[in-house]
């Protein structure tokens, strides 16, 4: 049996992370949350004040026999702007903001390195502000926000912004589906 490893990734709204990850081979667990603020047991509300230092973020539990770290990274590249500071499109504050939260000195240097790859293939006319930080504490978020867009796929919200970014995983990463969606 292989070993399980965790990625906490922040990149705005965590409905879009979490419905994003959750078609990926490998992928076993993904959860909903706030890390890296300064406030024991942060409440969403609490959160959006931006004064709790925390941002939403999903906490991923993978096979890395089945999905590289890295292969995680690109997917989260692929699905959030990592040039805009404390924010997403429309998401503004530091609960939006883009951030990896390394669990290992593995994890630290795979996604630098995977930074300076796309910086160096300048994927974006702008520079990377994706912070990367070590991990400390996972809060999870309160159950209405856990498998958001499959329990409200017409909610507008879901429409306009999860589902193209749903789209997008599929598409380009029709290989790491858990199975193929139509």
């Amino acid at each position: 049996m292989s070993q399980r490893e965790v990625a906490t990734l922040a990149g705005g709204c965590f409905w879009c992370l979490e419905a994003a990850f959750s078609d990926l081979k490998g992928v076993e667990g993904v959860h909903s949350g706030y890390a890296g603020g300064h406030v024991a047991n942060p409440s969403y509300e609490h959160v959006c004040t931006g004064e709790t230092g925390h941002a939403e973020v999903l906490q991923i539990t993978f096979d890395p026999q089945v999905v590289s770290y890295g292969d995680l990274l690109h997917v989260f590249f692929t699905i959030h702007d990592p040039t805009t500071l404390n924010r997403q499109g429309g998401d503004v504050g530091t609960q939006y903001r883009s951030a990896i939260f390394y669990h290992s000195p593995a994890q630290q240097a795979e996604a630098e390195r995977v930074i300076a790859e796309l910086e160096a293939e300048k994927v974006w006319d702008d520079p990377i502000v994706t912070v990367v930080a070590p991990f400390e504490r996972f809060y999870p978020a309160e159950e209405y926000h856990r498998d958001y867009f499959r329990r409200n796929p017409k909610q507008a919200y879901c429409r306009a912004v999860i589902a193209p970014k749903v789209a997008k995983v599929r598409k380009l990463y029709f290989d790491k589906l858990k199975q193929p969606v139509g």
